[in-house]
């Protein structure tokens, strides 16, 4: 299921954080020569997806990925102000 759809600079970055979003950690596009193609490619190590990175910058793509920490962070971000409000 191929698709194209022209779309403006706004457009994509907004499509770009959804994409992200729905991959926490692993491959969500791949860019090249002004085309870019959403990817799903959830990973289960850190080598896994460094891997998948490689594989894909040896064809010239720039590849944009999440590798946990975003997700981590959005869980609870309150938890390093606690750390830091309950020192003496």
């Amino acid at each position: 299921m191929n698709r194209m759809y022209r779309m403006s600079r706004a457009e994509y970055q907004g499509l770009l954080k959804m994409a992200s979003e729905q991959v926490p950690f692993g491959v969500y596009a791949i860019e090249k020569k002004g085309y870019a193609e959403l990817r799903n490619d959830h990973c289960r190590s850190t080598t896994q997806l460094k891997a998948l990175v490689r594989g894909f910058k040896a064809q010239g793509v720039k590849v944009l990925s999440n590798d946990g920490h975003q997700m981590m962070e959005s869980v609870r971000p309150d938890a390093v102000e606690e750390v830091f409000l309950s020192e003496p």
